[in-house]
């Protein structure tokens, strides 16, 4: 079976072909798009594997490379870059590299998960983006204020309907400031109604899967946190260890060691952010709630006020650890006795 190392970009890719006794036997540099990379791939008449870096597209490109070759290997291209940390890098070499590790099987591989859940992740992940942006428009419009030495005459908050119909009576000094504010309080009305379709269709999403319902009987542990969870982790029975899925979300501390030395830093952060703060958030609400989590935390804290965010996202290993147990088994929290 041939082995094809295959650099690949939105207008443009190179595809480096080694026959059954890891020898190059073509190179194929092309202009044009993913279709004509699949024309070309067609025109191969032996059975072949193929490996490519992930990048954006890159589970539509697996679909489509699945219907042609006998095995597709999506390589994880953080870990490629401590393989091949090389001065030299144009396409040709990367094509070639690619190639190499395929034929010797040492390619670091990425999960590949269906359309359904990839939708699932980049809406979770668009919600978010809308998060952030409602924050802004927020700070925005509290700099307003603030700039003008407004308070409101009320200790609350200034969404709810009464301070959003406060500040659209406001009197501003200014007819510029008056135009600010309208129009940021546009924007907030907007990005509100658009967190609500989102949230409805994630609702409608989450209905058809019974994993999030069973994550949320953890105590804290709410809608968002558990859909998150249940579509990055996808499957389960993938991570051997639970332990395994710290290390997935960057929950793990960095390691340096070396003989009887071992010095451990901050955590990787790698893998998904916004699973990440979720967990970090429903740890903060769980330590309030739960017994067991309290306990853990204040375990972990000791009587040092300083390990407080140590002990947080300590918390949040092990509530993600937790839930990986709950996911392969399907048994529900089992609460503190």
């Amino acid at each position: 079976m041939l082995s094809i190392g295959l650099d690949v970009h939105w207008r443009s890719f190179v595809l480096c072909i080694l026959d059954t006794n890891g020898k190059r036997i073509k190179e194929i540099r092309r202009k044009g798009g993913w279709q004509r990379l699949l024309e070309s791939l067609r025109q191969i008449r032996q059975p072949f594997a193929i490996c490519y870096e992930a990048s954006c597209g890159y589970g539509y490109l697996y679909d489509q490379l699945s219907k042609l070759a006998r095995r597709v290997v999506v390589a994880h291209p953080g870990q490629l870059r401590l393989i091949f940390r090389s001065k030299r890098k144009h396409d040709r070499v990367d094509a070639r590299k690619l190639a190499t590790l395929l034929f010797l099987e040492q390619v670091p591989t990425v999960h590949v998960p269906s359309v359904a859940v990839r939708s699932w992740r980049q809406l979770i992940e668009f919600r978010q983006r809308l998060i952030r942006q409602r924050v802004r428009v927020k700070n925005g419009l509290r700099s307003l204020l603030r700039s003008h030495g407004i308070a409101a005459p009320w200790r609350g908050s200034l969404w709810t309907q009464k301070g959003q119909a406060w500040l659209a009576e406001l009197k501003l000094p200014t007819p510029a400031a008056a135009v600010q504010r309208d129009l940021l309080l546009d924007d907030l009305q907007r990005v509100a109604q658009q967190i609500k379709r989102v949230e409805q269709e994630l609702k409608r999403i989450a209905a058809r899967e019974p994993a999030v319902a069973l994550l949320q009987t953890i105590p804290g542990v709410g809608p968002r946190t558990a859909e998150a969870v249940v579509a990055y982790v996808d499957d389960a029975r993938r991570f051997a260890r639970s332990r395994q899925v710290g290390s997935y979300f960057g929950l793990v501390p960095c390691q340096d060691q070396s003989a009887d030395k071992n010095r451990l830093g901050h955590i990787t952060r790698e893998g998904p952010s916004t699973v990440r703060k979720l967990l970090t958030e429903a740890a903060w609400q769980g330590i309030r709630r739960d017994e067991r989590l309290k306990r853990y935390f204040e375990r972990i804290q000791g009587s040092d006020p300083g390990r407080r965010k140590i002990a947080l996202i300590a918390t949040a290993h092990y509530l993600v650890r937790a839930m990986h147990a709950m996911l392969r088994t399907g048994e529900v929290w089992r609460a503190a006795a």
